[in-house]
């Protein structure tokens, strides 16, 4: 496994990350230790997860234990978790009862990456950014990040930092794949020039990549998209499904499988620290493990952009 510095921070986390989105939602607490095992022990140290993930801030808490000290461990704030006014969003008050709700479910008395889940409009940034810097003082939380945010939205949460004297978030979570790659435009120049880390999620377009879809097939039993998410349906009007079988040459020139060339070649992009792996089988962290050092040259990422290059341009054909 890789291990790369968050940022400009001195942390490292490793290059693949695990996400737990399932755990508690998809799969039980049993086939979650599975998973998790799996993970630490093909060297996955940084562990994320949110307080609306379902149970898996409690899972989690019931199975790190003696494995706390091994990981890196990111939860998220924003989400609705109740049904009083201040229940979500960033205010300082739903902010500072989220943290103690999440250390308690996750049995930790700190958090190593706490993130914001999303922009949260109704809330001033100075005050988020305001109690974000207080729990780092107080020791319960070692770095701030954001999630799903805008280049612009980053980079005001710096100017406010960075005008009164506050940690600033030093890591964004967005979405990123062969499928989603809008961070290219504003995001990815962005970051690189602020030095701030990289996590991306959904690397393999929620599973559409490893080829597990067709074209005029009903979708797998058990799937998501035979579940019906909307993010996989939205997906799929980028022509989604005209990718996955576009890179199946290019997968089999390296003797990799659709869903291993997808997550080398996230990782061979430029300004990306980890990408998360969102696990619900043993094989998909065994499988994955497999491309720890597997890398695209330049020449092959060109190849991939050639494949793609007009597919995304294409307007999708509704239904």
């Amino acid at each position: 496994m890789e291990y790369r510095k968050l940022g400009r921070t001195g942390l490292k986390i490793s290059a693949v990350s695990l996400g737990t989105m399932a755990f508690g939602r998809w799969i039980d607490e049993q086939a979650s230790a599975t998973i998790l095992n799996l993970a630490l022990d093909h060297g996955i140290n940084l562990v994320d997860t949110a307080n609306v993930y379902g149970g898996a801030e409690r899972i989690l808490g019931n199975l790190l234990k003696e494995r706390r000290h091994d990981i890196v461990l990111a939860t998220k704030v924003h989400g609705r978790v109740g049904e009083g006014v201040n229940d979500g969003g960033q205010s300082r008050y739903h902010i500072f009862k989220a943290v103690e709700d999440s250390l308690r479910r996750l049995k930790t008395d700190y958090l190593d990456l706490y993130q914001v889940h999303r922009f949260d409009p109704n809330t001033p940034l100075e005050e988020t950014l305001r109690a974000l810097d207080d729990l780092v003082h107080q020791g319960k939380v070692r770095y701030i990040g954001a999630s799903n945010f805008a280049a612009w939205q980053l980079a005001k949460a710096h100017g406010i930092s960075a005008l009164h004297g506050l940690h600033r978030f030093e890591s964004l979570q967005p979405e990123y794949s062969l499928i989603s790659r809008e961070i290219e435009k504003e995001i990815i120049p962005f970051v690189q020039s602020e030095n701030v880390g990289v996590i991306v999620y959904s690397p393999l377009g929620r599973g559409i990549l490893s080829g597990k879809y067709r074209a005029g097939e009903a979708p797998p039993e058990g799937s998501r998209l035979a579940a019906g998410e909307q993010r996989l349906e939205q997906l799929l009007q980028k022509n989604a499904l005209q990718i996955a079988e576009a890179i199946k040459p290019l997968a089999e020139e390296r003797g990799l499988t659709r869903a291993q060339y997808a997550l080398v070649w996230v990782l061979s992009r430029p300004g990306i620290t980890s990408a998360i792996l969102g696990a619900s089988k043993p094989e998909h962290i065994t499988e994955a493990a497999k491309t720890w050092n597997e890398r695209l040259s330049s020449e092959e990422l060109a190849k991939a952009d050639e494949a793609t290059a007009n597919i995304q341009a294409k307007e999708a054909v509704p239904g």
